[in-house]
């Protein structure tokens, strides 16, 4: 195998082991048995779980920017993306050892796992435009989120013994095993990306660098500034900020979806814990295809008009669910959430990578995994939680949300694309001054 092929399989299989954590202890299992068990069933438990995710979601989106700049500024970003890694594998194994009125701890060693999780995708993303030539980003930046999917599919199917007694008090001895076994599924298919894959100097400027070894702080007081410069000069940068904004809305929306689907299955259609994981299963297997095919009709036709046709594909999805009325429809309704999920998201990233200038890469991944996708995920299940609540009905709620899929879609339209960011000659785009 190539150096090169090398570098890609490993890239993916990270993919492949973090989307492990994301669906068993973000979306299923661990926020079940969060309410049923350590809450013994409290009504307060979705209040604290909603605000662990949000307050982990809040703190990885103010330092995303920061540790993003800082590692392009010191050339240590594989270094980075091991740290947060290792806080997701090590929290989610404690995590094991959590149990009824365990509460606080509980809550606590979760936002620890999430901030590792969600902040390792900044450097993770940061590595695309790396290890893909320009004219392969889709094709690449899909079979990452396919990679992702298929971790989930494989992980729910390895985990459906433990979980088949439901998540339930009965049941946590399995459920606690589970956790430890989604820390090493997690640890043992992303070490290979450690092993393969290198810090690349080109990416930093080096009249900017005097010293490649950096004291820490004036590493970190650079990144200050640097970031300072991106937030104050962002609209140097027009088409990438009308994306960030536009990625805000529309993966807002996404994202609210994904974490309210086990809890609609279930309250609104009457879904068995059994039919949950089948349900997953599902969505994973359409996820994949979308991610794949997707990642061809990208390259083919750009990553715009590729966000756009899969915008178009959500509004259908939220049509279905809301007026779904058996657990047929909603299994259908989930075949194409998935179809256009795993695209939408491929598709997202590889317009990041080609509008991004490159000796800023990981500092702007910052922004759209850190600032704009973890935000996004603090406001769209607040208003989809206000609404459910203040309407008696999660139908409403969902209809809420094609609000912010046409405010996406409005401003997507606005964004060129034919002139990028990684352009060598650098038309249109106003060079940094320091």
């Amino acid at each position: 195998m190539s150096s090169q092929r090398s570098r890609i399989v490993s890239w993916l299989l990270f993919d492949f082991a973090n989307t492990s954590f994301s669906v068993m202890m973000v979306t299923f299992a661990f926020p079940l048995y969060f309410k049923n068990v350590i809450c013994a069933g409290n009504p307060s438990g979705d209040a604290l779980w909603g605000a662990s995710v949000g307050i982990s979601m809040l703190l990885v989106a103010l330092v995303s920017p920061l540790l993003g700049a800082q590692a392009d500024y010191t050339g240590r970003r594989k270094r980075f993306l091991f740290v947060f890694t290792l806080m997701a594998v090590v929290a989610t194994a404690l995590l094991s050892l959590t149990g009824p009125g365990t509460v606080f701890m509980a809550a606590a060693v979760f936002m620890v796992a999430n901030i590792g999780f969600e902040g390792g995708l900044v450097f993770y993303d940061a590595y695309l435009p790396e290890i893909a030539s320009r004219r392969s980003l889709g094709r690449v930046s899909g079979y990452g989120f396919a990679m992702g999917y298929l971790g989930a599919f494989a992980i729910l199917l390895l985990m459906r013994p433990l979980l088949s007694g439901g998540i339930v008090p009965s049941n946590a001895h399995n459920l606690k095993l589970s956790f430890l076994f989604v820390a090493l599924f997690f640890a043992t298919f992303a070490a290979p990306l450690f092993l393969t894959l290198r810090d690349s100097r080109g990416i930093r400027r080096a009249d900017l660098l005097p010293t490649r070894r950096a004291g820490f702080f004036d590493a970190f007081s650079r990144s200050v500034a640097e970031v300072s410069h991106t937030v104050r000069h962002i609209m140097s940068y027009p088409d990438l900020s009308r994306f960030l904004l536009a990625y805000f809305f529309y993966n807002d929306a996404i994202l609210t979806v994904i974490a309210f689907s086990s809890i609609y299955a279930q309250n609104t259609l009457g879904f068995t814990t059994g039919e949950l994981i089948a349900f997953f299963m599902t969505v994973q297997t359409t996820a994949i295809v979308g991610s794949v095919v997707f990642g061809f009709v990208t390259d083919r036709i750009g990553p715009k008009r590729t966000i756009v046709v899969t915008l178009l594909i959500w509004f259908v999805v939220i049509f279905m669910a809301i007026f779904s009325q058996d657990k047929s429809t909603f299994y259908a309704t989930g075949l194409l959430a998935g179809l256009s999920m795993g695209s939408s998201q491929a598709a997202s990233r590889s317009l990041m990578a080609r509008l991004t200038p490159k000796e800023h890469i990981t500092e702007f991944f910052g922004f759209y995994d850190g600032t704009f996708g973890k935000a996004s995920a603090v406001v769209g299940p607040m208003v989809f939680g206000f609404v459910s609540s203040q309407a008696g009905s999660q139908k409403a709620a969902l209809a809420s949300l094609l609000l912010f899929f046409v405010l996406g879609l409005i401003i997507m339209t606005g964004v060129r694309t034919r002139t990028t960011s990684n352009d060598s000659s650098g038309e249109g785009i106003r060079p940094l001054e320091y």
